[in-house]
């Protein structure tokens, strides 16, 4: 009588073959969690930026050529914030950009407007 199953060598390999897709669906879940991070930090240092942008804008006044600092919270993160305004060849118009930067202080988005006079 002929003896059926599997020889140790196929256990073997199908386990092997397991594992590494075991590991690899592991790290495609570390990825997904990663780039959701990721969005998150980058919507919230957004929100940021078009906070002053909008508050630039409604106050309604020709900003300065130079740079500022801001800061600001979202989602219970702190940001820091610059923003540079430069002159445009109208005279009329300012073209401003607010670039936001996480804690450590890499950047994480650049938003720009221009802003006419008042």
């Amino acid at each position: 009588m002929k003896a059926r199953g599997f020889t140790l060598i196929e256990v073997m390999v199908a386990l092997a073959i397991v594992a590494i897709a075991l590991g690899a669906g592991m790290r495609a879940a570390g990825v997904l969690s990663d780039n959701a991070e990721r969005l998150a930090e980058v919507s919230a240092a957004g929100w940021c930026a078009q906070n002053q942008l909008t508050a630039l804008r409604l106050a309604h006044l020709m900003p300065d050529v130079g740079d500022s600092d801001f800061s600001c919270q979202q989602l219970g993160r702190s940001y820091r914030g610059q923003l540079r305004t430069r002159p445009t060849p109208n005279p009329n118009f300012r073209r401003v950009d607010a670039v936001v930067s996480d804690e450590a202080g890499y950047p994480l988005l650049t938003l720009t407007t221009v802003v006419s006079r008042g």
